[in-house]
């Protein structure tokens, strides 16, 4: 990593020119070609969102998730009383645009505007979100905002064992950094945590693959796509883990 060198002789961080720590992110919706991206709301939101994860007839999407799976939509619906409007994790809630219904969940975390650094997190997205391009433009809304907004660093972490989570955020563009063994419990059980994250120098690029990849003309017909997303983001990762 580049750096500098203090009158000490001691090798230092790089100088940060005009820095001001960025607003925390609004509470607009964030509106794309296929879905949106709304502050998540029991009202409009729970049944649907319900509805969408018994899809997941086995309850594999809440296995990594330190809650869940609920049984019935009132149990799904106190959860989401309590944590709709907190300020951090900072919820949301992803409306495919082709039906209006809530089929995914997502979150800002540990957001630190002094630092210049916000996680995603609380990825919940149902059958019905997963492998569309509404999943993945909802993952680009929430990355846009945070480098507009100033954010220098954008991390997502995972259970290390969440194998598809590990894939997904490579193929969103988050290089790998590393595994912080027992960091936590997760429904009694060790969590070792993989960390990766993208940084403000790389959003160009990341902001044009994801855009090459959302354009209508990369879908054929039958809406297969021509050019894989992890083939447009692999060069700008740093590591890969």
């Amino acid at each position: 990593m580049p750096h500098e060198v203090n009158a000490l002789g001691q090798p230092i961080g790089v100088t940060v020119p005009n820095w001001s720590p960025p607003p925390r992110p609004s509470l607009d919706p964030m509106i794309g070609r296929y879905c949106r991206v709304e502050p998540l709301d029991a009202a409009p939101h729970a049944a649907d969102l319900h509805a969408a994860n018994r899809v997941d007839a086995e309850g594999r999407n809440w296995t990594y998730l330190p809650y869940g799976p609920f049984a019935t939509l009132e149990s799904y619906t106190a959860w989401v009383a309590s944590v709709a409007g907190q300020p951090d994790p900072q919820f949301w809630a992803v409306i495919d645009l082709t039906t209006g219904k809530a089929v995914g969940v997502a979150s800002y975390l540990r957001i630190d505007p002094a630092s210049g650094s916000i996680e995603v997190g609380h990825i919940n997205f149902s059958p019905l979100l997963q492998r569309t391009p509404a999943g993945t433009e909802a993952m680009y809304l929430m990355m846009q905002r945070a480098f507009t907004l100033g954010y220098r660093r954008y991390e997502w972490k995972c259970d290390a064992l969440n194998a598809a989570s590990r894939a997904a955020a490579q193929r969103y563009g988050f290089s790998y950094e590393g595994i912080f063994r027992q960091a936590r419990l997760t429904k009694g059980h060790n969590r070792d945590t993989a960390w990766y994250a993208a940084i403000d120098s790389e959003w160009p690029a990341l902001d044009r693959a994801y855009r090459q990849w959302l354009d209508p003309s990369n879908f054929d017909p039958q809406g297969r796509q021509r050019v894989a997303l992890s083939a447009l983001t692999s060069l700008i990762l740093v590591q890969r883990g």
